[in-house]
């Protein structure tokens, strides 16, 4: 199935996007509904489990293909890919298992999405100092902002692919490619990119992401990548009979971790959600990345001028392609937004309210490639 063939035949768009049935989805940068290969994927399975051991219907196949379709999504090695659910968790254990000297500090952006917040501040406790990113416009982080805020001591850098309310795509790469040279980690929450954008790895040391947004698979079925040169430098902080080798299921004497990343999990996976991952993954590499990114900048084309002429305010509205994504947040001065989110509820389009450190409030638009320009004219007639 190509994109072209989905935009174009509406009976196709509405059997592969059950969702479309019943409302316009423009919530993707929140939590996306399923599709119905993800649906199908994930019934056939519970179908098999209930004839007999769950885990033996699926175990060694699906964490095989899970890792093969995330490194082939990112570009990395497969025992580079460990498959431990949520955001918060992968990240979580990239903060916890981290080995740190007398004196080092990390820095991260106090405006980021709290999973990408919270595991990093928690480091202060054991005498980390966190520093917090400066720069002027929300979620708007440059190469040179960064760098210029990182020191001899600086250990690690953590950000955001792109930001969750602003929409703006960092350049990871150029990021990573000189906080390399400098020997700093850079970790990558990139769960508003992956599955939207090309989201590779060459230039990052860990990524973390779920499949509930772009990647448009089950909540708790996510990812972390941890680039093989530095797992070593990453202790698993969870110790189970997964990860830690137990033959015949017998505990050890001494305590010997599995190799590759396979040494993060620690126990019986989420097969209901990696069996419904695959099939996502299978479906977003089916037509494309790249042309999931060309459509969401076209889409992004029209809502930006449109949302305008009508008086709204739109965060980074005359952002470069390279860095606009998926995501189109406004704002209307003297405007009730919370009852504009109401009416349309009523009218059977999902999108989110999110507000700022200030309070200011947003109307975000988070469209994906399913989207027809009927449905965003549609959007815009209302707002």
């Amino acid at each position: 199935m190509t994109l072209a063939e989905l935009l174009s035949n509406e009976d196709l768009r509405r059997r592969e996007f059950p969702v479309t049935q019943h409302r316009i989805f423009l919530g993707h940068a929140g939590v996306c509904p399923l599709p119905q290969r993800v649906v199908s994927a994930i019934a056939d399975y519970t179908a098999t489990a209930a004839t007999g051991d769950q885990e033996i219907a699926a175990l060694e196949k699906t964490l095989h293909t899970s890792r093969e379709l995330t490194a082939k999504l990112i570009n990395c090695q497969p025992d580079e890919v460990a498959l431990v659910g949520p955001t918060s968790l992968a990240l979580s254990y990239v903060a916890a298992g981290l080995t740190f000297r007398r004196g080092d500090n990390i820095l991260v952006y106090h405006d980021d999405y709290p999973s990408n917040v919270y595991p990093w501040m928690a480091l202060a406790e054991k005498g980390i100092e966190v520093r917090l990113l400066n720069i002027r416009t929300l979620g708007v982080i440059r190469p040179r902002d960064v760098l210029g805020q990182v020191d001899e001591q600086t250990r690690l850098v953590a950000l955001a692919s792109c930001h969750f309310i602003s929409g703006y795509r960092i350049d990871h790469n150029a990021i990573g490619a000189e906080l390399r040279k400098r020997r700093i980690l850079f970790c990558l929450d990139a769960i508003q990119t992956l599955g939207a954008f090309p989201t590779t790895v060459e230039n990052v040391d860990m990524l973390a992401a779920d499949a509930h947004k772009w990647l448009l698979g089950p909540c708790g079925a996510g990812v972390l990548y941890v680039r093989k040169a530095v797992q070593d430098y990453i202790k698993p902080v969870v110790h189970g009979w997964h990860n830690v080798r137990c033959p015949d299921f017998v505990a050890q004497e001494s305590i010997t971790f599995r190799s590759g990343a396979k040494r993060y999990e620690a126990g019986t996976h989420n097969l209901l959600g990696l069996v419904g991952l695959n099939a996502a993954l299978e479906l977003l590499q089916e037509i494309g990345v790249e042309n999931i990114a060309r459509e969401l900048l076209r889409k992004r084309a029209l809502l930006v001028p449109a949302l305008q002429a009508k008086g709204y305010t739109v965060l980074n509205a005359d952002i470069a392609p390279e860095n606009a994504s998926g995501i189109v947040t406004c704002f209307k001065p003297d405007t009730d937004l919370p009852a504009l989110l109401e009416k349309l509820v009523a009218a059977k389009i999902a999108t989110h309210l999110r507000a700022d450190r200030k309070g200011q409030k947003y109307i975000r638009l988070s469209p994906h490639c399913y989207n027809t320009d009927a449905e965003l004219e549609r959007v815009l007639e209302i707002l």
